[in-house]
């Protein structure tokens, strides 16, 4: 791995050094936590009790609350430690597997939603031949090939990265391990690390990107083929919670990873990453579920029976 002895342990500034400000955002942080576990959680328990709910579309969704999950358990309980901690210190192998962890579930994340977007086009698309196209079998290989391409392209990172020199200092400047944080440390040559991580995140999300516009291209045509108001309406509603979580996604990976070298700045970075890493995992269940009639219904049903059997 490289000549690392330098270093043993990394310590985390956090999202910020003002004392008056720990206490605020460790509860701030831990509601968003809290709602975050509950959400997730309550979306899988819920797509895996209620039948109705075994369809191709709420497998991936259930797959994507359990992604949301994980990078929430990776980042969050280390980040409220630090909160109130007089000394932020992660060891140098916890550093090495939150960031390994963080981009696999990065990765599916991306991946699931292009392969959610291809599940919709079906639907829409194709609906008397959706339940063939998108059968049982299909869907776990889709699965499966999005963790594999997610854990080797970790893989990749992990070794250009923990193969480096950390010589100078040992203050990562964010409230985790994250890569360019972790580059910019290094007393080694980073070009080449730089030169990988734009080419793997390009083909990650550059791949993820176009699967969805093409899906959405083919969507939004066969929508406006429709004749009545009523069945636009309705096929485009199966699409828009989707959408929605795609902008909020590729929106941020497309400005944390694939801007030029001359913008970035540390600070705003940590902001984004806040976004990424925290926010949208707990946004995805209420987008998911606060206008979707299906999840809606399993969700009483499964409350009337609780409250039945109580």
């Amino acid at each position: 791995m490289g000549n690392h002895s330098e270093v043993t342990e990394f310590i985390l500034s956090g999202l910020t050094d003002r004392p008056e400000l720990q206490v605020p955002l460790f509860v701030v942080f831990l509601l968003i936590y809290g709602i975050t576990l509950v959400g997730n959680g309550g979306m899988i328990l819920l797509i895996t009790i209620d039948p109705r709910l075994h369809t191709p579309m709420y497998f991936f969704l259930r797959n994507l609350s359990f992604c949301d999950l994980c990078i929430s358990l990776i980042i969050s309980p280390k980040m409220l430690m630090n909160f109130l901690a007089e000394r932020k210190s992660i060891s140098y192998t916890a550093c090495a597997v939150q960031m390994y962890l963080s981009f696999v579930f990065g990765d599916v994340e991306c991946l699931l939603l292009s392969v959610m977007a291809y599940d919709r086009y079906v639907a829409i698309c194709n609906p008397l031949l959706y339940m063939v196209t998108m059968s049982r079998h299909l869907c776990k290989q889709l699965v499966a090939g999005v963790y594999a391409v997610g854990v080797v392209d970790s893989m990749i990172y992990m070794y250009c990265t923990f193969r480096l020199s950390f010589c100078s200092s040992n203050i990562i400047n964010h409230f985790f391990c994250d890569v360019l944080s972790l580059l910019a440390l290094s007393c080694s040559d980073t070009r080449i690390n730089e030169i990988v991580m734009f080419a793997l995140t390009s083909c990650i999300i550059g791949s993820s990107f176009v699967t969805v516009l093409l899906s959405y291209v083919y969507i939004i045509s066969t929508i406006l083929q429709i004749r009545s108001a009523e069945g636009r309406h309705k096929a485009f509603s199966t699409c828009t919670f989707h959408l929605i979580a795609v902008v909020l996604s590729f929106g941020t990976l497309l400005f944390m990873y694939l801007r030029p070298a001359s913008s970035y700045s540390m600070d705003r970075d940590k902001v984004t990453s806040v976004f990424y890493t925290l926010m949208i995992p707990m946004l995805n269940p209420l987008i998911y579920s606060l206008r979707n009639t299906e999840v809606k219904d399993a969700l009483r049903k499964a409350m009337n029976k609780l409250l039945t059997n109580s």
